[in-house]
C-alpha cells in the first residue's frame, strides 16, 4: 500500500471500518474509512520550491459540502462569528449575478453571509442586492480581496479584458488579459449598504498597467486570512497577495490552437499577431507579489498608506518600501503561476498558500499548496495537484474551519465552468466539485517529529 500511496490516489472504501495511517516519517492519524484518498502528482523538474520537510501531502477525507450557488467565494471570518464572502456568476439565495456580460445586465458583484459552524450545514444569504460597477475600458469587473475587520467589510474588485469569450487563431479563450484593481468598496453594516470606491479602472489603487491590456503586478489581490477579525496578523496590518507578470518576460506563453479529438490544444507556431496568449489572465501569471496596509476606511483606498515587498536585504530580512516602482516578486515560477490566496494556520504556526495555474484559461487546471513559517518566505511545496478539479479555481482555506492542531482544514474552490470549450471534456475530481461553491475536508500529512508543533 505504501507504494500506491506515494504514487497516487489511494482509496479507503470500507465504510464500516477505520484505518490508521502510520508510515515511516509520516504523521500518524486515524482515517475514517470511506471515499478518502491521498492526492499526489509528480512535481515538475523546473519547480523552484523545495519539498516541505514537515508537510508532505494532503489527504481528501471524502467529506464535502454541496452548495448550489455562485462561484468566487473568499470567506472572511468576522467578529460576530459569521463568514462574509463575495460571490458572482450564478444564483445565490435566489439572486442572479454576473461580473461579465453586457453593460446593462452584467458587471455586478454579489456579497453574502455564511451562517453556521458546520461547513456541511451553512446557511448562505445575500446581505443586499448585487452591486454594479463601471469597468471601462475593460469588459469585466470581478470580486477579489475581501476582508471583515472591526465590523467593517472591505470588498475589492478587479478588471478583466478584452472579452469573456475571445477567439484567436481558432482557439476560444476566457478573459485572457488581467486588468487593474479599482480599490475597495466599504460597508459599515455587515454588507447591507455600501460606500463605493473613490477609484476607478482608469485611476486604480496601484499604478498599473502602463497601457490598456498591459501586464500588472498586484493583479486580483487577495487578503491573507489571519483568522477571526484578523486575530493572528503579526503586526495588525492587512497583507495582500497579487498575481503578476512583466513586459520583459523571457519566455511568454505560446500561441495555441484546438487539438485533435482527445487533446485539448497544440502549438500554433505560425501566429504573428500582437496577442498575449493569456500570459497574464484571470487565472494565469508568472509571479506573486505582496503588499500591506494598516486597514481603515481612510487608508484602504490610499496608495500612500501601502508598503510593498521589495525583496530581502543581505542579512535575509524582508525589505518594505512605499515606492511601488521598487516592488519585487515574493515568489516566481515562469508560466506556472496564477490566482493566489494564503491562510495563517495557528496550530502549525505556518502559512498555507494556494496557487492555481489555469493556462490556457479553459482547459484542465493545476493547483499547488505551499507552506512557509513567515509570509515573506521561504516557501516550500506541500502538494502539487495536476488537473485538480479537473478545472478547480479560486482555492482558499477559510480559517474558521481549521482544527486546533492545524491538521484538518476545508478547501474552498469552484470547478469546471467551461465544459466543452475547444472540445475539452471535464470531469469532477475529486467527486463533489461543482461550478459554484465547493467545500472539501482535507488532512495534512507530515513529519511525525513535527506533528505537535
Amino acid at each position: 500500500m505504501l507504494a500506491a500511496l506515494l504514487a497516487g490516489h489511494v482509496n479507503f472504501a470500507r465504510a464500516d471500518e477505520t484505518t490508521t495511517l502510520s508510515l515511516a516519517g509520516v504523521w500518524k492519524f486515524r482515517l475514517d474509512a470511506g471515499d478518502g484518498f491521498v492526492w499526489n502528482s509528480p512535481v515538475p523538474d523546473d519547480c523552484p520550491f523545495p519539498r516541505s520537510p514537515t508537510l508532505t501531502g494532503i489527504f481528501f477525507t471524502g467529506r464535502h459540502g454541496d452548495y448550489h450557488c455562485g462561484d468566487t467565494f473568499y470567506p472572511s471570518w468576522a467578529s460576530d462569528g459569521n463568514l462574509y464572502s463575495p460571490w458572482t456568476d450564478g444564483i445565490t439565495d435566489g439572486v442572479r449575478c454576473t461580473s461579465g456580460g453586457s453593460e446593462e445586465n452584467g458587471r455586478r458583484t454579489g456579497h453574502a453571509v455564511m451562517i453556521g459552524d458546520d461547513p456541511l450545514k451553512l446557511v448562505i444569504r445575500n446581505t443586499s442586492p448585487p452591486k454594479k460597477a463601471d469597468s471601462k475600458p475593460y469588459r469585466g469587473r470581478y470580486p477579489c480581496g475581501s476582508m471583515m475587520h472591526d465590523g467593517i467589510w472591505y470588498y475589492g474588485t478587479y478588471c478583466l479584458g478584452p472579452s469573456a469569450i475571445l477567439v484567436h487563431q481558432g482557439f476560444k479563450w476566457n478573459w485572457p488579459n488581467l486588468g487593474p484593481m479599482p480599490g475597495f468598496q466599504i460597508s459599515r453594516d455587515l454588507g447591507k449598504t455600501w460606500a463605493p470606491s473613490p477609484l476607478s479602472p482608469e485611476n486604480p489603487l496601484f499604478p498599473e498597467p502602463d497601457k490598456y491590456l498591459g501586464p500588472v503586478k498586484m493583479g486580483a489581490p487577495h487578503f491573507v486570512d489571519f483568522g477571526k477579525n484578523m486575530k493572528h496578523s503579526p503586526d495588525g496590518k492587512a497583507y495582500l497577495l497579487g498575481m503578476g507578470a512583466m513586459d520583459t518576460d523571457p519566455k511568454p506563453r505560446p500561441c495555441i490552437k484546438p487539438g485533435p479529438p482527445g487533446k485539448a490544444f497544440e502549438p500554433n507556431p505560425g501566429c504573428d499577431e500582437d496577442f498575449a496568449h493569456a500570459n497574464l489572465s484571470w487565472i494565469t501569471a508568472d509571479q506573486v507579489y505582496l503588499a500591506r496596509v494598516t486597514p481603515s476606511p481612510e487608508t484602504i483606498n490610499n496608495r500612500a498608506a501601502y508598503e510593498f515587498f521589495a525583496g530581502h536585504n543581505p542579512q535575509g530580512l524582508p525589505v518594505w518600501t512605499a515606492d511601488f516602482g521598487k516592488i519585487k516578486p515574493l515568489i516566481e515560477w515562469n508560466n506556472h503561476m496564477g490566482c493566489v490566496t494564503a491562510t495563517y494556520v495557528p496550530g502549525l504556526k505556518k502559512y498555507l498558500m494556494c496557487v492555481t495555474d489555469g493556462w490556457p484559461t479553459v482547459a484542465k487546471m493545476t493547483s499547488y499548496i505551499l507552506e512557509a513559517d513567515k509570509i515573506t518566505g521561504p516557501w516550500r511545496m506541500v502538494a502539487y495537484m495536476k488537473d485538480f478539479g479537473e478545472q478547480a479555481y479560486f482555492l482558499n482555506f477559510p480559517s474558521k474551519f481549521i482544527s486546533e492542531d492545524g491538521r484538518t482544514l476545508w478547501l474552498c474552490y469552484s470547478a469546471n465552468f467551461s465544459p466543452g470549450w475547444n472540445g475539452v471534456e471535464l470531469k469532477f475530481n475529486p467527486p463533489g466539485g461543482r461550478y459554484g461553491l465547493s467545500l472539501h475536508e482535507i488532512r495534512l500529512l507530515g513529519s511525525a517529529d513535527n506533528s505537535s508543533k
